[in-house]
């Protein structure tokens, strides 16, 4: 396939020691031989992808990429280096879990030339940890940022919100702000089917924080973190200037990326196509490919623009034959300042983004 434009890499490593009772992504435990084989797989299909695009971002994803061995690692980084012109300010991100991070993790990360670390932290309080079957401790946390400070500054956190007796999440991020972290993405807890949470939920076993709850603690967290000079640049993520995720934003903005692995996704020249979800599928190159209309993509891009900085272009859905300004609910909106339109572009107004998706249903084209 080839192409001119520059591009992300998304690369999904399926690997945990534990899966976490909440999780829903493709992920899974397996011995060295399985992932040695995942990975000799993964290397092949890399080396596969031909384009004259160059790199901007990478992102390794999963599952637990921090579980790899070094030389899985080391084969994956050498893979990519042969077959693509990776950009030399590229951001390139790995994701890890506090427990399994090393001294020796860390040198080899910064050697690949990985400049952007991702730790599931989650949570700062044991007993919440130990409920949803993370496999790290608060102490394990905050040691896994203080040794990876030695070695990164641009370091994100993870933490979810509406977890069994999480109140005053802001103070985790009090603490996380305090040890360097220059990112914090914070996720409203889902419940997804066939999850062991959903059934703990379900016996009431456990008890999530209920919607209004949930809402004190997310405008009690950005409240807290404007005043960290962390900007708001997506409904969940939070950035000191210059440290939002460049990755993700490429998401947001409709641009092209590759992904790689099992269950990853693709979107080249306004095509979306997807790897298989199943290792036996990923093995026999089983793809995917999603039914591109015009209006899957102008639902695509209200719900992805309107949840971020970036906005929605509003001539780009004029050309899609959507013309938005002759939506009542969208004047209505305008008029009471849920939304507000700047240069062609609209937004929303950040008081509103809990009720986004119920906003948005109201805007899609019928």
């Amino acid at each position: 396939m080839m192409m001119n434009k520059e591009l992300s890499i998304y690369i999904h490593i399926p690997f945990c020691e534990r899966k976490c009772i909440y999780c829903a992504f493709v992920s899974f435990c397996a011995d060295k031989n399985s992932q040695d084989k995942y990975v000799d797989f993964l290397v092949k299909e890399i080396k596969s992808f031909k384009t004259n695009s160059r790199v901007k971002t990478i992102y390794i994803g999963g599952g637990t990429p921090s579980v790899l061995s070094e030389e899985n690692l080391i084969k994956i980084f050498e893979a990519l280096s042969s077959s693509f012109n990776i950009n030399s300010n590229a951001e390139i991100t790995i994701e890890a879990n506090p427990n399994s991070l090393s001294e020796n993790k860390l040198v080899l990360y910064k050697k690949l030339g990985i400049n952007r670390l991702s730790i599931g932290i989650q949570s700062l309080n044991d007993d919440t940890l130990k409920k949803i079957g993370r496999h790290h401790s608060r102490e394990d946390g905050i040691n896994s940022i203080k040794l990876a400070n030695s070695y990164f500054d641009n370091i994100s956190i993870d933490l979810i919100l509406g977890l069994e007796g999480e109140k005053n999440i802001y103070k985790y991020a009090e603490t996380l702000i305090d040890l360097g972290v220059k990112h914090i993405s914070a996720y409203m807890l889902e419940v997804h089917e066939n999850t062991p949470l959903n059934n703990q939920v379900e016996s009431h076993k456990f008890i999530p924080l209920n919607e209004d709850e949930v809402t004190s603690e997310y405008e009690k967290l950005v409240k807290f973190l404007d005043k960290k000079g962390f900007n708001q640049y997506e409904i969940s993520n939070f950035a000191l200037k210059g440290y939002e995720s460049k990755h993700n934003i490429n998401y947001w903005t409709f641009d092209d990326y590759v992904g790689f692995g099992i269950s990853a996704h693709s979107f080249l020249n306004g095509i979306r196509i997807a790897n298989a979800s199943t290792l036996e599928d990923y093995y026999n190159g089983v793809k995917l490919k999603d039914e591109n209309t015009d209006k899957t993509e102008i639902e695509e891009r209200l719900f992805l623009g309107l949840r971020c900085f970036s906005g929605v272009d509003l001539k780009i859905l004029q050309a899609l034959g959507f013309d938005l300004r002759e939506n009542d609910y969208y004047k209505k909106f305008l008029h009471d300042g849920i939304l507000k339109e700047k240069e062609g572009k609209v937004y929303f107004n950040k008081n509103y983004y809990l009720v986004s998706d119920y906003i948005i249903s109201h805007l899609l084209p019928d």
